[in-house]
């Protein structure tokens, strides 16, 4: 950047390509308007990310995003607490609630296994739903994961612990594409695919799962 800029402009700019999908060219248009056009916005853009970034916690019971102990979800007494669905993102529950389609409880994963990147059980929670499974009286985990390889041998591992746990597993797909994301998918087509859910079996259903490790940091 060249030397005539301001190293706060420069500083903003960097750091709203911390966004998804922002490259360099789209920061510095949202720099320069923030600046030229709003400065309220600006003001009221970095106090709202201070008091989320500050406040906002997992849901100590299904790891969805919550200023409290427990989030709305599982505080409610008008969910089906006999149904569970598992995602990969708080995004996610936010798209299959917009469906109108599911209303059970849910467990956020915060990703999918991939132990490449040092994403196993333990940091997807696995330990923490596998406790869920056992004390609570769950008839049904519905398998909301990504359709991906990834996402898949999530859905696997899942189906597995739900299945020692006496619960049914069902998996979406009706209507979703194979690499789909969910919080990318329509509500019709999301809706249509939480109905049309199947039995899942899963491939490796007595396997323990303490023997997935991350290896990001293994060489």
């Amino acid at each position: 950047m060249s030397e005539g800029y301001s190293p706060l402009l420069e500083q903003l700019i960097k750091t709203l390509q911390c966004l998804p999908g922002v490259g360099a060219k789209s920061a510095q248009r949202m720099a320069f308007f923030l600046l030229d056009k709003d400065r309220d916005g600006a003001l009221q853009l970095s106090q709202s990310l201070k008091d989320a970034s500050q406040l906002v916690v997992n849901c100590e019971r299904c790891r969805m995003l919550t200023e409290d102990t427990y989030c709305g979800f599982c505080t409610s007494n008008r969910r089906d607490a006999t149904k569970l669905c598992v995602v990969e993102t708080p995004a996610d529950v936010i798209a299959i609630e917009q469906s109108g389609a599911y209303s059970g409880n849910y467990f956020v994963l915060m990703g999918h296994l991939s132990p490449i990147d040092g994403i196993g059980p333990k940091e997807l929670g696995l330990d923490l739903l596998e406790e869920q499974l056992k004390q609570r009286e769950i008839s049904e985990v519905v398998l909301a994961t990504s359709v991906t390889v990834e996402g898949d041998a999530t859905a696997n591992i899942v189906a597995s612990m739900a299945q020692r746990a006496g619960a049914h597993a069902t998996r979406i797909a009706y209507g979703i594409p194979v690499g789909g994301e969910l919080e990318f998918i329509d509500g019709g087509t999301l809706s249509r695919a939480l109905v049309g859910r199947r039995e899942m079996d899963a491939e490796l259903p007595n396997k323990d799962i303490s023997h997935i490790q991350s290896t990001k940091h293994e060489k």
